[in-house]
């Protein structure tokens, strides 16, 4: 009946509040032995327990002591060395259009072109790292390959100690092979690949991506070296066109080159009698060994 009909609620009611005293008086010796349990506990044992809590609490304030010093070295570096790891000074972001699935063409369109300030070979970036450069540019579109395309090569470097190599792309997934390693060259799994700026077309300082494997055949010269690329060209929907700065697209100074004037041809001159200029010229002064300059009257 009280199922179907619910009658019984506020009779359920009743009955619950007047078994309240009756639960609470069968709780209270666990709770009463959990407060004497409480307070009875050992003063050694409330001892090592705040010690430990003061060592902890020391530890982690001295290492966070130490990020702010590092961060703040880091700012002092950038800033005397006017570090080059800072984005352009314009960027614009471009959706895109279409993906080439072409596993041996790996080629993008984004939705920006000429009209946009475009030009080919500009370096594209996505939330990641490097994803590509333009190709193609028309006046509303563009095309860029990726650097996980065959035919691309990207210089990059070794972030942990510098060591340059190139990378270049490769048709399995976001996989870079960097080829023309030696077997003695210091790369590891691991090691953090950034461009490193030869050739003028992308800035230096980017991620381009991270070593996934190292094998080494002494029979060989050069080591096996791959790499996985740290932009996701598959989930990204925008990309970031990168405009370098000026400093960055300028070449060295050229040596400056000294042009020597030929000799301008003097007439001769007519001076009037009795002046300084009819007089015969000195003769040079001769100097000798250990000798002062002696100078004829």
């Amino acid at each position: 009946m009280d199922y179907r009909t619910q009658h019984l609620a506020t009779l359920r009611a009743s009955l619950l509040t007047m078994a309240y005293p009756v639960q609470f008086v069968v709780d209270l010796p666990v709770a009463v032995a959990g407060w004497v349990s409480e307070m009875l506990s050992s003063r050694q044992s409330l001892l090592e327990e705040n010690a430990s809590l003061k060592v902890q609490q020391v530890l982690l304030k001295a290492q966070l002591q130490r990020f702010v010093a590092l961060e703040a070295e880091n700012m002092r570096l950038r800033a005397l060395l006017d570090s080059p790891f800072r984005i352009g000074e314009r960027v614009l972001i471009a959706e895109l259009l279409s993906v080439d699935l072409d596993p041996f063409s790996r080629k993008i369109v984004i939705d920006k072109g000429s009209t946009d300030g475009l030009f080919p070979g500009q370096p594209l970036l996505d939330a990641d790292g490097v994803i590509g450069q333009v190709l193609h540019v028309a006046p509303i579109t563009s095309t860029a390959v990726l650097i996980t395309d065959p035919s691309h090569a990207l210089p990059v470097q070794v972030a942990r100690n510098g060591q340059r190599a190139i990378a270049v792309g490769s048709a399995a997934g976001n996989c870079l092979d960097l080829p023309y390693i030696l077997n003695t060259a210091d790369v590891r799994e691991g090691d953090v690949l950034i461009t490193s700026g030869m050739g003028g077309r992308f800035p230096p300082g980017y991620p381009v991506g991270r070593v996934t494997s190292v094998v080494r055949d002494p029979s060989q010269p050069f080591a096996q070296v791959r790499a996985e690329t740290s932009s996701h060209p598959e989930r990204s929907r925008q990309v970031l066109l990168l405009w370098p700065r000026n400093d960055q697209a300028a070449s060295l100074d050229p040596v400056p080159t000294v042009v020597v004037a030929p000799p301008v041809p003097t007439s001769p001159t007519v001076s009037p009698p009795n002046s300084a200029s009819s007089l015969p010229a000195p003769p040079a002064p001769v100097v000798t060994a250990n000798q002062p300059a002696v100078h004829r009257p």
